[in-house]
């Protein structure tokens, strides 16, 4: 299985990103996938995640701003990053779980500066 990261970029604060995450490989039966991100000097944390059936989960201090979704026909989920914070500003990964085991993708930079 291979995750591969597309969206990532420099933005101003106040503005907005929109990432990708495509799946290939031996994909099937999958369940959730998601987005985890992780700041320079800081611990890894999950930014959102949702099920096959689209159930989603946020952490706190995203809610309100970003939108996590997926089209299971492509293997792909997103996340839509609005109102972007400098302290949004770290590597965010995707990931995907399958038959008990998670997949990860190597991750794209984003950056919120002026």
């Amino acid at each position: 299985v291979q995750l591969v990261e597309s969206g990532g970029g420099l933005v101003q604060p106040g503005g907005s990103l929109r990432l990708s995450c495509a799946a290939s490989g031996s994909i099937f039966n999958f369940n959730t996938m998601g987005w985890n991100r992780q700041a320079p000097g800081k611990q890894r944390e999950l930014v959102a995640q949702i099920t096959r059936g689209g159930t989603t989960n946020y952490v706190d201090s995203v809610k309100g701003r970003f939108t996590i979704s997926r089209d299971n026909d492509k293997n792909t989920v997103y996340l839509q990053m609005n109102s972007l914070k400098p302290e949004d500003t770290a590597v965010y990964s995707c990931y995907l779980d399958q038959n008990g085991m998670r997949y990860w993708g190597k991750g794209t930079l984003v950056t919120v500066s002026s």
